[in-house]
């Protein structure tokens, strides 16, 4: 059928619809409130065109979650990141993806927890989102540069970490200066 082309307009605004209502849900609720019924329902879409979209439910929040990201990135690709250092530059990104998410306390709950328990079925999805934080913190490193496979590595190894730190501050584990000094001193070790 022509409205399940990838490309066409009209899947790309019902995808938009879907995601748009996955966010408006978990924000009222977190991880939990997010329910395909409900998402199907709000988004105005029939529950098994949802699934033919996203599989399950973690597929659902991930995409969600690298959308959010993709907006950053955006945003954050028209302007130079302020600071003198990579370790700077790389924790003003990282400050303002976790002020972004912390304003949302139960969007982030669903989002991380989605990311964490994702399986392999969403690797694509995962990569997704992976890609995007790599690409955001390399650009951070290194302005105007092309990234390096080791510019990349040391991306990643700080992503991680900032997720980790991220579900400890959801899990309740960690307040948010905790989770920021933390961030701040493992980009600083990681950078030196």
């Amino acid at each position: 059928m022509a409205n399940d082309d990838p490309t066409s307009p009209v899947q790309r605004e019902r995808r938009t619809r879907i995601l748009d209502a996955t966010i408006a849900l978990a924000s009222q609720g977190g991880f939990d409130a997010v329910q395909m019924r409900t998402v199907a329902e709000q988004a105005d879409v029939a529950l098994g065109t949802l699934y033919r979209y996203f599989p399950s439910k973690i597929h659902l929040l991930v995409s969600a979650l690298g959308r959010e990201f993709e907006r950053a990135d955006a945003a954050m690709a028209d302007n130079p990141v302020p600071g003198d250092t990579q370790a700077d530059r790389v924790n003003h990104v990282l400050n303002r993806l976790t002020r972004g998410l912390q304003d949302d306390q139960h969007l982030t709950e669903a989002l991380t927890r989605a990311f964490m328990f994702a399986d392999r079925s969403a690797r694509q999805e995962i990569q997704g989102v992976g890609q995007l934080l790599v690409r955001m913190l390399t650009r951070a490193m290194r302005p105007g540069a092309t990234a390096s496979d080791e510019d990349r590595a040391i991306a990643r190894v700080i992503g991680d970490v900032w997720l980790a730190a991220l579900m400890a501050w959801v899990n309740g584990r960690s307040s948010a200066e905790e989770t920021s000094a933390h961030m701040e001193r493992a980009v600083r070790l990681v950078l030196r």
